[in-house]
């Protein structure tokens, strides 16, 4: 999924207004200056229109006759959408929204891996159980072990062979990535992280759509405790 600044200067000026608004450096209410903001970045006015624009129909902010361009309230906001979802993982702003991406995911993960099971093919479980060998290097950076434990919920995504569950797989991806960094920045449970990985893909293997389903309830239980972990030594 392509971030803004990778759209030219019209997406620099969305991705950071969007960021300042979604962290809380803009709160509610706040009156957007187009000229300032359009000298900032040193563009038209009508680019700034237009970059605007993309953050209203994101629910970010509005504009009314005499008031001008301002913030709008938090309840409004698309927060799915996947720039304001990135932006709200990214500032970290509402510590919670670890707790929320927690509750989706034992939601939607169970039942997925289920279906995975039920439907995998030999080509689906050579990329989990690749992704499993990734995850189990020893010497893995933080970053490797994200892209490899992102690899295995996707390949895991990708075996229910349901093109709705893929599309929310990539919202929970977006979250996935910042809990990973979080977590495993800390060094928190690799190696348990990995068993709890290997006993949901060899449910998939084996066919086992409870014992999948099961076993990735545990995973995200632990998978939550860690954060807890991670919060409460700080």
């Amino acid at each position: 999924m392509r971030r803004y600044p990778e759209r030219g200067t019209h997406g620099r000026v969305v991705e950071a207004v969007g960021t300042r608004v979604v962290s809380g450096e803009l709160p509610p209410g706040t009156i957007l200056d187009i000229d300032a903001v359009a000298a900032e970045f040193d563009v038209s006015r009508t680019a700034i229109r237009e970059a605007l624009k993309v953050l209203a129909g994101k629910g970010l902010i509005d504009a009314r006759p005499k008031r001008g361009t301002f913030v709008r309230e938090r309840e409004v906001w698309n927060l799915i959408d996947p720039d304001v979802l990135r932006w709200q993982f990214e500032s970290m702003a509402d510590p919670s929204i670890l707790d929320k991406l927690a509750e989706i995911r034992a939601m939607i993960e169970p039942s997925a891996a289920a279906l995975a099971a039920r439907r995998r093919t030999e080509a689906d479980l050579t990329e989990i159980y690749a992704a499993l060998a990734e995850m189990d290097q020893a010497d893995a950076t933080t970053e490797e072990i994200v892209a490899a434990d992102l690899r295995f919920h996707r390949a895991l995504v990708a075996a229910t062979r349901n093109e709705l569950i893929e599309q929310l797989g990539q919202i929970i991806e977006l979250g996935l990535r910042a809990r990973d960094r979080y977590v495993h920045g800390h060094r928190v449970s690799i190696k348990l992280g990995h068993a709890w990985h290997q006993d949901v893909a060899d449910a998939v293997r084996d066919r086992d759509a409870e014992g999948a389903r099961n076993r990735m309830l545990a995973l995200l239980h632990a998978a939550a405790r860690d954060v807890r972990d991670v919060q409460s030594a700080k």
